[in-house]
């Protein structure tokens, strides 16, 4: 059964290093997907930027570091996830639309969670 916990973890930080590497290189691309014309909102590439190196940094963590500080970032990852997960399904506001949608963006970030909390069992805090 730890075998599966340490796969969850690797598994959240490929996809997270995948995320973050295309926000970083490709925001336009990304942009696009959920419905954002970045010749029209520029600004949108900054904050994909922005996400990108955070989520670049915390896959780092998850897969590379070692002791306390893999530790820490296995347990704050369920956290992370959650509120990526409720910023995708937009709360309150109008939830994003376009050829990915809110929907996809929802469930990306559940199941997300879902590996976070996964991965998260096997730690002894």
């Amino acid at each position: 059964m730890k075998h599966s916990h340490a796969a969850a973890r690797v598994l959240l930080g490929c996809i997270r290093l995948i995320n973050g590497s295309l926000a970083l290189v490709a925001p336009q691309f990304l942009c696009r997907n959920i419905g954002i014309d970045p010749e029209l909102t520029p600004a949108a590439l900054y904050v994909f930027r922005m996400f990108g190196i955070r989520t670049v940094l915390i896959a780092t963590d998850l897969l590379f570091a070692t002791g306390q500080t893999q530790a820490r970032a296995i347990e704050q990852a369920p956290l992370i996830h959650a509120s990526d997960t409720l910023g995708g399904v937009g709360g309150r506001d109008r939830p994003l639309t376009g050829s990915l949608g809110c929907p996809n963006c929802g469930h990306l970030g559940c199941f997300n969670t879902v590996l976070a909390l996964w991965a998260r069992k096997d730690l002894r805090v």
